[in-house]
């Protein structure tokens, strides 16, 4: 009961801050640790535990990872679990071979973490053709001092892997998680508060 008065007093004005700064850099990183649900309602565990287990695939380099991941199919949560949202261990999904796009971005992130890889896992949403906006798992990591997006259920390595620079206006992020497993929030979280508004106080 508290935690509801607590959320009916806080989330309005949260809104109005947001409408009156506005968020000019939506892959701007806050330091504020977003809980576990923000991330998906299938996201149930912290992500420490995807990091349990021993994997029975081995890679040595990015190549391998992409080349091992084209050979499973998309699935939805449903179709495997009867459920709208369940983010697969990995070791679960190397041995269905199957899932969606949290459990192909999670296997990978996973994998390139153990390569040493600096790579987030990033949760978000994504525009569609038809002007909407679809929940998202996708992969940022950094080499040479560039950043990349990572979209491991591409089947071309070159249309999966792209400079962060050239492709930042089509993905919106919400929130993350970094190699030493600790969350942060994007502004682009924030920007579901602007949109849940009525379009009367966004003008």
């Amino acid at each position: 009961m508290f935690r509801r008065t607590v959320a009916l007093i806080v989330v309005p004005i949260v809104r109005l801050v947001v409408r009156l700064v506005g968020v000019s850099n939506p892959w701007e990183r806050m330091t504020v640790q977003p809980p576990l649900r923000y991330f998906g309602w299938g996201a149930r565990n912290d992500f420490s535990w995807y990091f349990e287990g021993s994997s029975a695939v081995a890679v040595a380099s990015f190549e391998e990872i992409h080349a091992w991941l084209r050979g499973c199919q998309y699935t939805s949560d449903f179709e495997l679990f009867h459920e709208r949202d369940f983010w697969q261990h990995p070791t679960t999904f190397e041995r269905l071979r199957a899932g969606d796009c949290e459990d192909y971005a999670l296997w990978a992130w996973r994998k390139l973490v153990e390569l040493g890889y600096d790579a987030d896992l990033v949760a978000g949403r994504v525009p569609t053709p038809d002007d909407r906006v679809t929940r998202h798992a996708w992969i940022v990591f950094r080499r040479d001092g560039r950043e990349y997006v990572y979209e491991p259920m591409r089947a071309d390595l070159a249309a999966a892997v792209c400079p962060l620079a050239d492709v930042r206006e089509q993905y919106i992020p919400e929130v993350g998680v970094g190699r030493d497993r600790i969350r942060f929030t994007y502004e682009g979280f924030l920007l579901a508060y602007i949109e849940k508004a009525p379009k009367s106080s966004r003008q």
